[in-house]
């Protein structure tokens, strides 16, 4: 099976199991390999024979964007299931999610995750996201510590 890659997708998320990471934010990256069939765009040179790789990074950067989890591995999976979602062509996904500066000290890494999943990946459950304060709040405020406080 043939193979598109995208590479280097930032978006700036919420996504932590600290507190502070759902407050504060950070940056992640994202690498995509989809497969699908290549061939009928190789022979036609049309675009709606292949997949648009602007909607998969605009649908990734999103989700980061807009719905945070505990677990990068939770993010990982629901971006997997976005961007199946987005083509039915697309028979599989492999998904490596970057937290780009992980707040563990005295360490200047990164910390990825990499899951690969099929179609029938659709069908099972998804993780509940967390509920964030808006971005206008201000940490050390007393509504700042309102996060969900659910498994916290």
């Amino acid at each position: 099976m043939d193979a598109l890659h995208i590479t280097d997708i930032r978006a700036y998320g919420y996504t932590g199991a600290l507190p502070e990471e759902n407050v504060l934010g950070q940056w992640f990256r994202v690498d995509l390999v989809l497969w699908l069939d290549l061939a009928p765009a190789g022979a036609s040179d049309q675009l709606a024979d292949t997949h648009n790789y602007a909607t998969a990074t605009l649908a990734i950067q999103d989700l980061i964007r807009t719905t945070p989890f505990r677990l990068i591995e939770a993010l990982a999976s629901e971006i997997a299931k976005t961007v199946l979602r987005l083509d039915d062509r697309l028979t599989q996904v492999q998904v490596q999610l970057t937290k780009l500066t992980p707040p563990i000290p005295e360490f200047a890494g990164q910390v990825a995750v990499e899951i690969q999943r099929d179609r029938t990946f659709l069908n099972g459950p998804s993780p509940q996201p967390l509920r964030i304060l808006p971005k206008s709040s201000k940490v050390g405020s007393s509504t700042a510590s309102s996060l969900d406080p659910s498994g916290f």
